[in-house]
């Protein structure tokens, strides 16, 4: 199987390529920077692995949650070379891959990502017996403080709302803090696994039904918010 992941929710740009049983990634931490990168990218992961195109069987992509422009960015292209090269895609949650950032072990893990405005985009996981990912809980955005998480005996943290709110986080836990790590972001060879798990089992969508998920409506403070007017 061939098969290109995109993923572009956060500061982090990166695309990953599956070819056989080798996977290969590029990653750039490049805020505003995503639309310029990530279709080079692409290609030099598939001359490197010595790929047209048209030799993909699908396009993996994390729909979000993250900053609107980059998880509309990564949908749209998604969409666009999936159209082109007539193949279907697999919308991967990016806090998901954002959870395989942390060690492989039995403690859960709380996968967070700095939303601005006062907010985190949070959802926990524990790792299956398969090395993939079983929800705890679902993917919300709310403030630090009004984060409720199931009770664990012990916990990864992984993601910049860690960076931003470690004091309100690490109360938040049951149990004991194994690991924390604010400096992960959601990482395509990651969307790049999950997708693979997705598509060998047939899990896959037409491009134009693969969807962002956002879960914030708002996306911007007005004047007034801002305390600006």
């Amino acid at each position: 199987m061939n098969l290109l992941a995109l993923e572009t929710a956060t500061e982090a740009c990166s695309v990953a390529l599956i070819h056989g049983d080798e996977v290969i990634a590029r990653s750039e931490i490049a805020p505003r920077r995503h639309a310029e990168l990530v279709l080079p990218m692409a290609d030099a992961l598939l001359a490197e692995a010595g790929l047209g195109r048209h030799a993909l069987h699908a396009i993996g992509v994390g729909r979000g949650p993250g900053a609107f422009t980059g998880v509309r960015l990564g949908i749209s292209l998604a969409q666009g070379m999936a159209l082109a090269l007539d193949v279907p895609v697999i919308t991967v949650s990016s806090l998901a891959a954002l959870a395989l950032e942390a060690p492989e072990d039995d403690a859960c893990i709380l996968a967070v990502i700095d939303a601005r405005m006062g907010e985190i985009y949070a959802a926990s996981y524990r790792r299956d017996d398969n090395g993939g990912l079983v929800a705890l809980d679902e993917e919300r955005v709310c403030t630090a403080e009004a984060l409720l998480l199931p009770a664990a005996a012990a916990w990864h943290v992984v993601g910049t709302g860690w960076a931003t709110y470690a004091d309100v986080l690490r109360g938040r836990l049951s149990g004991e803090l194994r690991s924390a790590n604010g400096a992960c972001y959601p990482q395509a060879r990651h969307v790049a696994e999950l997708a693979a798990r997705e598509f060998a089992a047939g899990r896959v969508c037409a491009p134009e039904q693969a969807l962002p998920v956002y879960l914030r409506d708002k996306v911007a403070l007005t004047l007034v918010e801002q305390g600006k007017a």
